[in-house]
């Protein structure tokens, strides 16, 4: 480990002309006070508790390269961890043009990236070869559902990936299979995971691979085991810093708290109100008991914000100060002006896309490029209705971060289960779910199908309903293409008799595919269940199913990818990190914000980190903040009330404006309209004596402010789909109407409004 001091121009204490070097100062005058002291309180422990736009990158990469230009370390004695790749070249870049020069034979990068580097050089201590490869995701659950039949596990009720994610979180903690506990695996896969735990681990031994939990884990294991080399790592590494440090899991954790133990000069950034990926592996203990972990830790606040307005800020401080769990700051800006938060309470979610639909118009109209707007949702399933409204109105946008509502696998799954009752001959939709959920329908079977299809030259759907009645598949085979045929007829038969929402409810309980998610162990499945019901909603308008199946093929076609002006659709999680100019926040809800999922699972845990949800999405906007909520949403096609999100009670009232729709929620003593400080919303505590049920908040939808006012002849009227338009006929709950863009059409009034009303 021995270094020649000489050779490193970072480390050279003395000019070309053998005058001594004086340290420039240059890097340290864009920083403001509190930044400077993190920068250059290089020794010893310090935790930076970098608020959301204080100049976290900034105080990280000046402090990289003050610790160069100082002298204080050679390249190689400094370890710079980061969570992306992305990330680390952004910081080599920026470091490099802060010292002058490019950085060489330093250590920054991922925790994978730097525990492969390790592992490599270890790798025969935990059984390895240094040519190891790495498996990613696939190759990992191709292995397992190699091994799960020898541990006497169902493949289909326990898939290889939801094994494969219990496996990577024990991984997350640390723990390989001699660690896991009996109880701990009782639960899954009928109490053998842990047996397959072992034979999964031998196995990757046996093929010189490691997953991506192994790097960790395996590096963990090394560093305990083997106190020389871990004094090795500990010696040389003299400086760490860690970003994103509420981020980390608990093996990310141990490696890091390993290898500081001989300098302790480590630096980790991070911000605990910003910790919200506890689903995939993040303990926010980490950074909470950073003090504990390195007695006499320097704390240092970023609190100064350069991106929002006072209002803004206030409000998610405000709201952020309601955890218990925190180490507490409070972001400020010496920024002027700048509206309040708003708050926004509406009748329904389609109102709720509509206003948020409007106030984009009117921001583009005043010349806000859409770019500069987001929508931040808490569920993937939020963006369907949005997508629609968006798409009627003629506004770009882009889902960032997921696909665009209709390209998800289960809604494709089910659309493709509508197209063959719609078409018996659409082969490809057929072909998709024909063993979908499993069927027990093998290959051999489905090629018997395509041979008969082909020879006859008629669609695999009329080759399949032959084949049934011969014997020429396999009994098992014929019963379940029997099943599904006899399944399709019915829904065919009754596609003209019942309503939309009422078949494709048949549809998803009938083919098992609901059930299918749902018995699903994967962290995706409960958002996959969301969808499906999201979908009934959005059938419901409809009044055939070819209207609906045209529909969604030109939804899936609207792309204008030639417009790179577009509003931003995607969730709260990926919204982390980016900033906008004015961010829609809708479905602040209880049971959807914070989610019931979350509060049912870890209860105080599970609301403390939706609020940290919601801090990130408050923390998102440059100038205007806008929060929605409904009073009614159809979940499966059924309207129920919902009830105000807590957290809109946690807002500081100086710092929001509130407009709630007079009557909102009956006679619950709610005030309407833009009260200004101080005016409450109506929250859970007051809404539980007289909540709008979703039949009378579809009447008030349909016959606007007058309870009394039916849809006459001549009426002005504005459809959510089809825009306005003007009454030509009535019949009883059905309105024949003229519009102006879409011609006419038949509708229920249930879907329409006054357009005096808007």
């Amino acid at each position: 480990m021995a270094m020649n001091d000489s050779s490193d121009p970072f480390h050279d204490p003395m000019a070309s002309d053998g005058a001594p070097r004086a340290l420039s100062a240059r890097h340290l005058e864009r920083l403001n006070e509190t930044q400077r002291r993190a920068v250059e309180t290089t020794d010893g422990p310090v935790l930076v508790l970098a608020g959301a736009g204080t100049g976290k990158t900034r105080v990280l990469t000046t402090r990289l390269g003050h610790i160069l230009l100082s002298g204080k370390a050679h390249p190689q004695e400094i370890l710079a961890v980061t969570f992306t790749n992305k990330a680390a070249r952004e910081m080599k870049e920026r470091v490099a043009d802060l010292v002058g020069r490019p950085v060489e034979g330093w250590w920054i990068g991922t925790f994978h990236a730097l525990a492969a580097r390790v592992l490599r050089r270890h790798a025969d201590l935990v059984g390895l070869k240094s040519n190891f490869t790495i498996l990613d995701t696939d190759d990992q659950n191709r292995l397992i559902k190699e091994l799960l039949p020898a541990q006497g596990i169902d493949s289909q009720r326990w898939p290889p990936k939801v094994v494969g994610g219990v496996l990577q979180r024990w991984k997350d903690r640390a723990l390989g299979p001699e660690k896991v506990t009996g109880a701990e695996g009782s639960d899954i896969a009928e109490g053998r995971v842990v047996a397959l735990y072992r034979a999964y681990q031998e196995r990757l031994k046996q093929l010189n691979a490691a997953d991506f939990g192994d790097l960790l884990l395996h590096c963990v294991t090394i560093f305990q085991a083997a106190p020389d080399v871990l004094a090795r790592y500990q010696e040389r590494f003299r400086y760490i810093l860690v970003d994103e440090y509420q981020d980390t899991n608990v093996a990310q954790y141990l490696w890091l708290r390993l290898l500081a133990q001989k300098h302790k000069n480590i630096c980790c950034v991070g911000d605990d109100d910003q910790s919200i990926y506890s689903w995939r592996g993040a303990e926010v203990g980490n950074i909470l008991r950073f003090e504990k972990d390195f007695p006499g830790a320097v704390i240092i606040r970023l609190e100064r914000n350069y991106r929002s307005t006072p209002h803004i800020l206030a409000a998610a401080s405000g709201l952020i100060a309601h955890n218990q769990g925190r180490l507490g700051k409070t972001l400020w800006t010496d920024l002027d002006g700048g509206e309040k938060v708003r708050v926004r309470g509406v009748w329904d979610s389609p109102q709720e896309a509509r206003a948020i639909g409007d106030e984009m118009e009117t921001l583009h109209r005043r010349g806000d490029p859409l770019s500069s707007m987001a929508v931040l949702v808490r569920t993937g399933a939020q963006t369907r209705e949005l997508e629609e409204c968006l798409i009627t109105m003629g506004i770009a946008y882009r889902v960032v971060g997921g696909l665009r509502f209709y390209e998800r696998q289960e809604i494709r799954d089910v659309v493709a289960y509508l197209r063959v009752i719609a078409q018996p001959d659409d082969d490809l939709a057929f072909m998709r779910i024909v063993n979908l959920p499993k069927r027990g329908l093998g290959e051999a079977s489905l090629r018997d199908v395509h041979l008969y299809a082909r020879a006859q030259g008629i669609s695999l759907y009329r080759a399949a309903g032959r084949l049934v009645e011969t014997d020429e598949l396999r009994p098992a085979a014929r019963r379940a293409l029997g099943a599904l045929i006899a399944h399709f007829e019915a829904w065919r038969g009754r596609s003209a008799e019942i309503k939309l929402a009422e078949l494709l409810d048949q549809v998803l309980n009938g083919s098992g595919y609901l059930q299918m998610w749902r018995e699903d162990k994967a962290l995706d499945a409960p958002g996959r269940v969301e969808n499906l019901k999201e979908l009934t909603v959005g059938i419901e308008p409809f009044e055939t199913l070819e209207m609906f199946l045209e529909h969604v093929a030109l939804v899936m076609e609207n792309e204008t990818a030639s417009e790179d002006d577009k509003v931003t659709l995607m969730t709260l999680h990926g919204a982390k990190g980016l900033e906008f100019d004015t961010v829609f926040m809708p479905g602040w809800e209880e049971g959807l914000f914070p989610h019931q999922r979350a509060l049912d699972e870890t209860g105080t845990r599970g609301l403390e980190e939706e609020r940290r949800l919601a801090y990130v999405g408050l923390t998102r906007a440059r100038q205007r903040a806008v929060i929605l909520f409904a009073a009614n949403r159809r979940i499966f096609g059924q309207w129920k009330s919902a009830l105000p999100s807590r957290f809109l009670e946690e807002l500081p009232g100086e710092h929001v404006e509130r407009i709630v729709e007079t009557g909102l929620y009956g006679n619950a003593g709610i005030n309407a309209g833009s009260g200004g400080p101080g005016v409450p919303v109506a929250f859970p505590a007051r809404l539980r004596a007289a909540p709008r049920t979703g039949q009378e908040a579809s009447r008030r939808r349909t016959q606007g402010a007058d309870d009394d006012a039916p849809f006459g002849v001549g009426v002005r009227v504005f459809h959510q789909k089809f825009g306005y338009g003007r009454v030509r006929a009535v019949d009883g709950d059905k309105l024949e109407i003229a519009f102006d863009k879409a011609g006419v059409k038949k509708v229920m009034t249930s879907f329409i409004r006054p357009a005096d009303a808007l």
